[in-house]
């Protein structure tokens, strides 16, 4: 049961603001990516205007943003990478009955290669932005 909870409105919205760059990015523009995800299969997005050359990997496109955010919760729910956070969510569940996306957000250090300045930056929009009073319950 640990992979079948919610995902913090405050946690997706801050991941979305950031890795859409607040919806201006190209990637969310013209591919409905406002989560940042990859892809590995040749077409299957767009490609990164600065992809190293060795590197193949594109930013995913998806037909709607419903599409993006479906995926999105797959992926925290399911691959390996997010164990960590789904452990977290489920002891805090148990212990609390409430989730706190401050909290969870350390659970997020693999999202990005920034990492630890990664979840700083999540944790911030969340802060600065009051989502945690304006969207949590």
């Amino acid at each position: 049961l640990k992979r079948v909870d919610k995902i913090p409105a405050p946690l997706a919205l801050a991941q979305a603001a950031n890795e859409s760059a607040w919806g201006t990015s190209r990637f969310a523009l013209e591919g409905n990516n406002v989560f940042g995800q990859w892809c590995f299969d040749e077409g299957c997005g767009i490609v990164p205007k600065r992809r190293r050359a060795d590197a193949s990997h594109e930013v995913r496109a998806f037909a709607s943003l419903d599409a993006a955010v479906q995926a999105y919760f797959l992926n925290l729910n399911t691959h390996d990478r997010y164990k960590n956070f789904r452990d977290m969510r489920f002891q805090m569940r148990n212990q609390r009955g409430d989730l706190d996306p401050l909290v969870l957000a350390y659970g997020l250090v693999g999202y990005s290669e920034r990492g630890d300045e990664y979840v700083d930056e999540i944790q911030t929009i969340i802060q600065q932005n009051d989502l945690v009073d304006k969207y949590s319950g």
